[in-house]
């Protein structure tokens, strides 16, 4: 049964190994200067939230936010084992960073993509994210965590 929780100190390594497979397999190699972040997840993200989705007891995936403003979170470190996407594993862990946003208080959630990354342009759309523009080779995104009801 898969698991979603914030990521503890144990849980470090493991999504940091899992982030950095995830970086090489999309890009073809790792610059290590380019992600600090992931080498100090406690600290890199103490004023957000880092999850780890959990399969007994392994890391198979990461997600994260991080405040932007009072009303408004980014999503990022989204990533799922390259053996276990398609599982909706990727859905659980979106949905876990949507209702802890929800707690927070914030209102909008934002995110961005490579614009040539399809799989996860579309992975985005499905769950309800509204693409905001294309620019800089990134697809942007945003999600009304409280959208109001048609026609009210």
């Amino acid at each position: 049964s898969i698991t979603i929780e914030p990521c503890r100190e144990a849980f470090q390594p493991e999504a940091q190994k899992l982030i950095e497979a995830y970086l090489t397999e999309r890009w073809g190699s790792l610059n290590s200067r380019l992600n600090p972040d992931i080498r100090a997840i406690a600290d890199s993200y103490r004023e957000g939230c880092f999850v780890v989705a959990l399969d007994s007891g392994e890391v198979i995936g990461t997600g994260a936010i991080l405040p932007e403003t009072d009303s408004v979170a980014r999503v990022v470190r989204m990533t799922v084992a390259k053996a276990r996407r398609g599982e909706g594993i990727g859905r659980k862990i979106l949905t876990s960073l949507c209702e802890e946003a929800q707690r927070r208080g914030y209102h909008t959630l934002v995110l961005e993509t490579t614009e040539t990354w399809e799989s996860a342009i579309a992975f985005y759309t499905r769950y309800g994210f509204r693409v905001l523009g294309r620019w800089d080779g990134d697809c942007h995104f945003e999600l009304d965590l409280f959208p109001k009801e048609q026609g009210a």
